[in-house]
């Protein structure tokens, strides 16, 4: 039992910090893409620790499973209103869709429609969408994970468009459009009460398209030093972040400021190729665009109207889609084509994370390990550098693992870094005591992998 003592020990007195990664939107709008499988686990190779999909796509849940990457799913527009008529329709589309495949695949929110409000009409019912039904779905789904306990691992929410303002400029005066502020307001008052994100997907691009002549490309692209000033006093450095605050003018609006939800960007990206009149969609901009976007997820910066909080961003695209309708740039805001190439050069690196081949991708951890049945235990590549040492210190010391290999003239002592050193010392602990998950958890910094993470003369057990 003593290794269940330390285990316990670990778990009570080790704090949680965990340093956010990135997120992507992974469409599936095309003929030529790679296998569910593949994606996933290429997708452990990068700084990419959250997907979002727009169905419950039964192949993506089961390949997502046990690679420590979080996923949100969707209800798809034209199922809104079905799920909104009573809790049993709810109960089962979540149990047929969703429960199986969980917890090996960590499902962290449910995505109710997608831009739902922007498509939908008040006034002509043809579409089939009902404005109304969209907060009696979220509720009814909110039920369904009430009675099972999962409430607070998966949050319920729904993605807007930014067409849900009646402007975005200046940001401090923004509210929702007139007609939608009664639905508005229910959503962002279910959103409040159940601790659940408010998802915006934000696209500069689209704002410079349309107005060219009175915006300025480095602003939309995330780089205008020179900032725009808001009557307010807050000062914008490029678009992004002031229609972030603006959709924050817009909740405040309604009253919730003492009872404010987070604010996630759930899709944002800029295409490759587009229109005649798509002058700017070109792989340069869309390659400076999502650099700096992925560098502006990762910072932990706060807007100017809220410079403390973090916001979230998924990225949008994983995949250019060469099916989905619309104009040329909709089927080219995907930072990969379909064999996996890149269409321009963003780094999506991640020195330590989990084994992928060479596919675009990112650069290989591993070479020549024929993969088997054998599972290993890493530290997940995002985890905070504190909770990662005091994981390494339990290993070596009370826990029993011999980590001569890693330290200075072992074979793994290279490379000298912290998560390095951790995972070997966590997967022989693992393996020690039978490979069960809870003893790769450690706080919730461990990662089972079915990818050897042995490199060159550095070699990780397994029984």
């Amino acid at each position: 039992m003593a290794h269940s003592y330390h285990l316990f020990l670990i778990i009570i007195f080790i704090p949680f910090y965990y340093v956010s990664g990135i997120g992507i939107n992974y469409g599936t709008l095309g003929n030529n893409l790679p296998s569910p499988k593949r994606v996933a686990q290429l997708l452990q190779s990068t700084l990419v620790d959250k997907v979002k999909i727009y169905d419950t796509n039964s192949q993506i849940l089961e390949a997502f499973s046990n690679t420590g990457i979080d996923l949100i799913v969707a209800v798809e527009n034209n199922l809104v209103k079905n799920i909104s008529s009573d809790i049993s329709v709810a109960d089962e589309w979540f149990s047929s869709r969703v429960m199986p495949f969980i917890p090996a695949t960590s499902v962290t929110a449910i995505a109710v429609g997608n831009e739902y409000l922007s498509t939908a009409d008040d006034d002509d019912d043809d579409n089939g969408l009902d404005p109304k039904a969209l907060i009696e779905a979220m509720q009814n789904i909110h039920a369904v994970l009430l009675a099972r306990g999962l409430d607070r691992k998966i949050k319920v929410t729904t993605p807007h468009s930014m067409a849900i303002l009646a402007s975005s400029f200046p940001p401090s005066s923004s509210t929702f459009a007139a007609t939608l502020m009664p639905i508005m307001t229910a959503v962002v008052g279910f959103l409040a009460d159940t601790g659940a994100p408010f998802m915006i997907n934000a696209y500069p691009y689209f704002a410079y398209r349309d107005n060219p002549d009175t915006v300025n490309l480095e602003y939309a692209l995330l780089g205008n030093a020179s900032g725009v000033h808001d009557p307010r006093g807050y000062i914008y450095n490029n678009m992004l972040d002031a229609q972030i605050d603006a959709v924050h003018s817009a909740i405040n609006a309604l009253g919730f400021g003492n009872r404010s939800t987070d604010i996630i960007v759930s899709e944002s990206g800029w295409p490759s190729k587009g229109e005649a009149n798509e002058a700017a969609a070109t792989p340069e901009n869309a390659r400076t665009y999502n650099t700096r976007l992925i560098e502006r997820g990762q910072s932990s910066k706060g807007t100017p109207m809220r410079p403390k909080e973090n916001v979230q961003i998924f990225v949008f695209s994983l995949f250019n889609e060469n099916k989905k309708e619309g104009v040329a740039s909709e089927r080219n805001f995907g930072i990969f084509n379909g064999d996996g190439s890149k269409v321009y050069d963003v780094d999506l690196r991640c020195e330590f994370c989990s084994d992928g081949d060479k596919f675009g991708f990112g650069e290989k951890v591993t070479s020549g390990v024929v993969r088997g049945p054998s599972v290993w235990c890493v530290a997940k590549p995002h985890a905070d550098e504190k909770v990662v040492q005091a994981v390494l210190d339990f290993c070596c010391g009370p826990g029993g693992v011999d980590c001569r290999e890693i330290y200075e003239n072992g074979r793994c002592f290279q490379p000298n870094k912290i998560h390095a050193h951790a995972s070997h010392a966590m997967n022989t602990y693992y393996q020690m005591h039978g490979r069960n998950y809870w003893n790769c958890d450690f706080k919730g910094t461990g990662l089972v992998t079915f990818s050897d993470p042995s490199y060159g003369t550095c070699r990780y057990s397994q029984q």
